[in-house]
């Protein structure tokens, strides 16, 4: 059943909602090949069965740990030797629990030596990250977890593990995350990717989570098409099956990563602002249609966002913007100018109506700092960015516009 929903995304028959495939797949041990499953969710876990025992590629998300555990025992009752985190976001290290609580020696954990301290960082901002996390996925009652299953093995550059004559060759590579890792399993022809291939456009670009790797991100999936694997198996979306496919889905996400990231050099590097990069950068055409690109999680403007922070600082070469004025001072300025709050809300609707809702997020948004007790102005905020978030192709605009409709 996996396979042939695969079969169908490769076909663009088929997509994905952010980060999640279609609900009827998950929960159940999908067997790939002879001795590999996969158990779909909000993330993946990849199952190996040896005469060894198990390893678990990825272990899901905490609040799914329980169903991911049955899935894995329906389909094996055998010991979990190893678990290997591809990296430290939350939804790829939570589901150790119920193996760790088993009447057996617990799995080792083995991640990327910068996965605990994510984990210590992870503890110093959780406020943030719920409150983030709530917003991006719009979800008011997520949790953020407090506590973490650290790895009891940990790695720089790279690492080996084998178990029942199985060779699983770890390979660090930063690219959305710091600490992220890619493994190769030589004898079944297979590259487990992480995070590194999503079947959308790459996570690159998150809006409200820390700095992404886009060179290094490129080189990795050039790296892991150099093996010539016949499977990818994503911890996000379906199987890649057959050599060719394989190779096509890795290079030309590396190529899509490296053109974003040659125009926006170059225009740095000819002094634009970045108002001027993110409104000239553009996605090449025999790219943007690919049905493993779509800019469904992030987009390519925010990707572009990320690398001129990466390279560039935080500035936006804008003199106004490096010590702006109180947002609610600038804005009741602007509606002092305007005449009031009100012709700023009504120009906001104008904009909206005019198919331009990009000035019409930003004089509502004006209009509401500048008068934010006014319930009339509140309407209009809420019908501009309630638009927006439904309007939007990404997880990640959809969130925040439609987190403005209630924290205003």
């Amino acid at each position: 059943m996996l396979l042939a929903y695969a079969d169908r995304m490769w076909r663009g028959e088929l997509g994905m909602d952010g980060l999640l495939t279609d609900g009827s797949i998950w929960g159940t041990a999908h067997e790939i090949t002879d001795g590999v499953a996969v158990v779909p969710g909000f993330s993946n876990v990849t199952v190996f069965r040896t005469g060894d025992g198990l390893l678990l590629f990825d272990t899901g998300v905490g609040f799914a740990a329980q169903a991911m555990h049955h899935a894995v025992r329906a389909w094996s009752a055998d010991p979990v030797r190893y678990a290997i985190y591809s990296h430290g976001h939350v939804d790829h290290v939570g589901g150790m629990a119920p193996f760790d609580a088993e009447p057996r020696p617990r799995p080792v954990v083995i991640a990327h030596e910068d996965v605990p301290r994510r984990f210590d960082r992870y503890k110093l901002t959780s406020g943030y990250n719920e409150l983030v996390n709530q917003r991006q996925f719009g979800i008011p009652q997520l949790r953020w977890p407090r506590e973490y299953r650290y790895p009891d093995r940990t790695f720089r550059d790279r690492y080996t593990v084998e178990l029942g004559g199985l060779t699983f060759a770890l390979r660090h590579a930063r690219g959305e995350t710091d600490d992220h890792l890619w493994a190769h399993v030589p004898e079944l022809d297979m590259v487990l990717p992480g995070d590194l291939f999503i079947w959308n456009a790459p996570n690159c670009g998150n809006p409200q989570k820390a700095q992404r790797y886009p060179a290094e991100w490129a080189a990795a999936l050039r790296a892991m098409a150099g093996v010539g694997a016949s499977y990818l198996l994503p911890s996000h979306g379906p199987p890649v099956v057959g050599a060719e496919r394989v190779r096509e889905a890795l290079t030309d996400t590396a190529s899509y990563l490296e053109s974003l990231l040659e125009q926006t050099l170059a225009l740095m590097n000819r002094g634009a602002r970045l108002d001027e990069v993110i409104q000239t950068v553009t996605v090449p055409p025999h790219l943007a249609g690919k049905p493993y690109l779509r800019p469904a999680y992030d987009e390519p403007e925010f990707i572009v966002r990320n690398i001129w922070r990466l390279y560039g600082g935080w500035w936006d070469g804008d003199p106004a913007s490096l010590k702006p004025a109180p947002a609610s001072r600038e804005a009741a300025v602007i509606a002092e100018l305007c005449g009031g709050a009100h012709a700023l809300a009504e120009r906001a609707s104008r904009a909206l109506a005019d198919d331009e809702p990009r000035i019409a997020a930003r004089l509502a948004e004006l209009a509401v700092r500048a008068a934010p007790s006014d319930e009339d102005i509140q309407a209009t905020h809420r019908t501009v960015f309630t638009t927006l978030a439904g309007a939007a192709t990404s997880t990640m605009a959809r969130g925040i516009y439609g987190a403005a409709t209630v924290e205003q």
